[in-house]
C-alpha cells in the first residue's frame, strides 16, 4: 500500500506530481492526479478502447463532487483554470492510498467520505465509490455529482461545440448520453436518488503538463446532468461510467472478482520482497487484448501496442511472471503480421496500415522465443508455430528488406536510409532524425549474432542440418567481422555505429548489449572493459545514460517543447529499462559472484522510492540525465518494468 497524508494531499506541487492509474486488459484506463486535478489531456476516469487496445477515447473527464451537509455545501473537486485553483477540494483531502485501488478519504464536517475507483477486467467501464464513515452522522447528508464529458480522441481537446447532442436518456438507475452519432454511447449505471438535467460548458480546463509539452492545453467540457444520493441512507454511492450497459447492483461482486484477479496476479511473488511484489502488480497493467489473441502496451498514457517494446518487454511482463500462455499468444499475435521479414514497430491508433519502420524489433522477437523456451521447454509449440518464420525472417534479411536491411559480405548487418530512424533511438523531429546511425548499429549486430545462434540451435534441435550448417558458419563469420572493426582500442570500448571505413566513437549504452544477450561475440577481458566504461560514463541510480557527459551533443535535461524534448530524447537522457541488460552484464562479466549480486540488489533498490512519485507504484519511462533525475516521460512504461522485474526475478533465484 501507498499512502499520503494531508502534508502532501494539501500541497499542490507534491500532489500534482503522483499520479494513480488503473487499466481494463483493452487497452483503457482511468487517471488522474492524487489530488483529482487532471493535468494532462490523457487523464480521465473513462479512457475507453473503442478498438482494443487502440482508438482510445476520453469520455468521462472527472466527476464535480459536492458533499451537501445540513445545507452546508463542501467542494471536493480541484480544477486549474486561467489564474485560479479552483475549487480546492484537495484542502479537504486527510489522505491519499493505493489500497489497493486509488482511495481517497475527505474530511468534511466531522464525517470521512471514501472514494475509491478501479476499473472492471475486460471492460471499458470505471467504478466511483463512495462511502460515507463517522460516529455521529449529521441530520442530512447529500452527495451531488456532476459529470464532465469530454468525449473526444485521446490526443485531443474538446471545445465548446453546437454539433453536442446534450440530451440524456434516463431510465432506473442508468442514464445513457450520445454526444456524438459516431462515438461510442456513454452510460451511467448509478444509484442515485435523482439524475437531473443541466446542460452546461464549464470552459478553459488547463492542463499543466500538456502546456509544459508546448501543446493545446485548455480544454472545455459538458456537464449533462447531475445526479444525487442521500447518503443517510445508503451504504455506498455508486457510479459505473461504461461503453456498455452494467448493472449497479453487482458492484460488489465486480469489486471482489477484481480484488481476486489481482490476487491470483501475485500469487507466483508470494515470497517476493515488496519492489518485486510491486513490480509484478505494475506489470499486469501492460498486458492487453488485440483481436483474438494479445499484445502490451508500450507506456501510458499516450504510448499504444510496439513491435520493439513489446518483444523487449515480453520476458520481464509475461515468462518471470508465469504467464506462459500470454507469452505464446503475443509470439503468435505478431507472427501474423509478419511482413518481408519484418514485424511492424508500431500499430496506428486510428486502425491503419501496420507501419514497418523498424530494424530490431524482428530481431528482439527471435530473442523472445529463446527466451519462451529457456522458460517452458516447449519445442514443439515453436516447431509447430513459429519455427518456418523465423527462417522467413532469416532470408529476407539475407537477401534484403525494407530500408537497406541486408546482411553484408562480412556476415553483419546493414542497415538505414536517409530520413529514416531504424533503431530505438528513433527520435525525429520533422525531417530531422536526431540519430540516424546509419550502417552497422553495435546493438543491431549483437542482436544479429543472438538471432543466428538461436536459430543454429533450433536448427539442431529440429533436425535441420541444411539451415544449421549456414546459421553457424554465418555467425561464426559476423563474430570474426565483429571483433576486427567494433573494437575500439584507444577508448577500450565499442564504437556505436560503423558504416563503411566511418567510425562513430560517441559513447552510448547500445554496446551493453554485446555483453548482455545470451550469445556473445566478445571475449570476457573485452567484456568487462564494456561493462566498467559503462558504469563508470552511463549508469545512473534510474538507469543509463543515452550518452556520456561531455560529448558535444550532450543534454542533461529533458524538458521544453517537443523539438527540445526529442532533440534530447536519446543524447543523455536516462532509460530506466537499460538498466535490465546492465545488470544482466554486470553479473556475467562477473561470474555472478555474491558481492556482485549485492551490487546489483543495491542499485535495484534506487527504484522502490521512485515507485512513490510520478506514476504511482509504476516506473516512468526516462528520467533526466543529471541529479536529481526528476522522472519524465511516460508515467508507466512496459519495458521500464520489464526488465526491473526480470533482473529482480533473477536475482531472487
Amino acid at each position: 500500500m501507498i499512502r499520503f497524508d494531508q502534508d502532501v494531499c494539501h500541497n499542490p506541487d507534491a500532489a500534482l506530481a503522483k499520479e494513480w492509474l488503473e487499466t481494463n486488459g483493452l487497452g483503457g484506463f482511468a487517471s488522474s492526479t492524487i489530488a483529482g486535478l487532471n493535468t494532462r489531456r490523457y487523464h480521465g476516469l473513462l479512457v475507453a478502447a473503442a478498438k482494443p487496445p487502440v482508438g482510445r477515447m476520453v469520455l468521462l473527464s472527472k466527476l464535480e463532487e459536492t458533499l451537501v451537509v445540513d445545507g452546508a455545501r463542501y467542494d471536493l473537486s480541484a480544477n486549474q483554470y486561467p489564474g485560479a485553483l479552483h475549487p480546492q477540494g484537495h484542502l479537504l483531502l486527510k489522505e491519499f492510498r493505493l489500497d489497493p485501488f486509488p482511495t481517497f478519504v475527505y474530511a468534511v464536517a466531522g464525517v470521512e467520505l471514501v472514494k475509491s475507483i478501479w476499473m472492471i477486467n475486460g471492460a471499458n467501464s470505471t467504478v466511483i465509490q463512495y462511502e460515507l464513515h463517522g460516529d455521529d452522522l449529521p441530520p442530512e447528508c447529500w452527495l451531488e455529482l456532476n459529470p464532465l464529458l469530454a468525449c473526444r480522441d485521446y490526443h485531443a481537446t474538446m471545445h465548446e461545440n453546437a454539433a453536442w447532442n446534450a440530451h440524456v436518456e434516463a431510465e432506473p438507475n442508468l442514464a445513457t448520453l450520445r454526444p456524438y452519432a459516431d462515438l461510442p454511447a456513454l452510460y451511467l449505471a448509478h444509484n442515485a436518488e435523482t439524475v437531473g438535467p443541466t446542460g452546461y460548458w464549464y470552459r478553459n480546463f488547463e492542463y499543466q503538463a500538456e502546456r509544459e509539452r508546448g501543446l493545446d492545453y485548455r480544454e472545455d467540457l459538458f456537464n449533462p446532468c447531475v445526479l444525487r444520493f442521500d447518503m443517510r441512507q445508503r451504504a455506498q454511492a455508486t457510479v459505473i461510467a461504461s461503453t456498455e450497459r452494467v448493472d449497479v447492483t453487482r458492484v460488489n461482486e465486480y469489486r471482489q472478482a477484481e480484488l481476486a484477479r489481482r490476487a491470483a496476479v501475485l500469487t507466483p511473488f508470494a515470497k517476493a520482497d515488496d519492489l518485486t511484489r510491486a513490480l509484478a502488480a505494475a506489470a499486469d497493467q501492460f498486458i492487453v487484448k488485440r483481436d483474438e489473441g494479445q499484445t502490451i502496451i508500450a507506456g501510458y498514457h499516450w504510448f499504444s501496442d510496439w513491435g520493439r517494446d513489446t518483444m523487449i518487454a515480453l520476458p520481464g511482463l509475461t515468462l518471470t511472471t508465469g504467464r506462459h500462455d500470454t507469452a505464446k499468444n503475443i509470439l503468435l499475435a505478431f507472427a501474423r503480421y509478419l511482413d518481408q521479414g519484418m514485424l511492424p514497430n508500431r500499430f496506428p491508433d486510428a486502425g491503419e496500415a501496420p507501419e514497418y519502420n523498424t530494424v530490431d524489433a524482428t530481431l528482439w522477437y527471435v530473442e523472445a522465443v529463446r527466451a519462451l523456451l529457456e522458460h517452458t521447454g516447449d519445442y514443439e509449440f515453436v516447431k509447430t508455430h513459429l519455427y518456418d518464420k523465423l527462417i522467413e525472417i532469416f532470408d529476407w534479411h539475407e537477401r534484403g528488406t525494407r530500408y537497406q536491411i541486408v546482411v553484408d559480405a562480412d556476415g553483419l548487418l546493414h542497415t538505414g536510409e536517409a530520413g529514416v530512424q531504424l533503431t530505438w533511438m528513433d527520435a525525429k523531429v520533422g525531417d530531422w532524425v536526431v540519430t540516424p546511425r546509419i550502417g552497422k548499429p553495435v546493438e543491431i549486430q549483437a542482436l544479429w549474432y543472438n538471432a543466428l545462434c538461436v536459430l543454429a540451435e533450433l536448427a539442431e534441435k529440429f533436425r535441420d542440418k541444411k539451415n544449421q550448417l549456414r546459421f553457424k558458419q554465418l555467425a561464426a563469420r559476423a563474430k570474426r567481422s565483429f571483433n576486427q572493426v567494433f573494437w575500439n582500442e584507444e577508448a577500450g570500448c565499442l564504437y556505436d555505429v560503423v558504416n563503411d571505413t566511418e567510425r562513430d566513437g560517441a559513447l552510448r549504452p547500445n554496446q551493453i548489449f554485446a555483453v548482455s544477450l545470451p550469445h556473445t561475440m566478445l571475449t570476457q577481458a573485452r567484456a568487462k572493459q564494456v561493462v566498467a566504461l559503462v558504469e563508470r560514463e552511463l549508469r545512473t541510480p534510474y538507469g543509463l545514460r543515452s550518452l556520456a557527459p561531455g560529448d558535444p551533443h550532450y543534454c542533461p535535461r529533458y524538458t521544453g517543447d517537443i523539438p527540445s524534448r526529442d532533440g534530447a530524447y536519446h543524447q543523455g537522457t536516462v532509460w530506466a529499462w537499460l538498466i535490465g541488460p546492465f545488470i544482466t552484464a554486470y553479473l556475467k562479466v562477473n561470474r555472478n559472484s555474491i558481492k556482485s549480486r549485492q551490487q546489483a540488489r543495491a542499485w535495484l533498490s534506487a527504484f522502490e522510492g521512485h515507485l512513490r512519485e510520478a506514476g504511482l507504484n509504476q516506473v516512468s519511462e526516462i528520467f533526466d540525465a543529471e541529479a536529481p533525475h526528476e522522472p519524465r516521460g511516460c508515467v508507466a512504461q512496459a519495458w521500464s518494468v520489464a526488465e526491473l522485474l526480470r533482473v529482480a526475478v533473477l536475482l531472487d533465484e
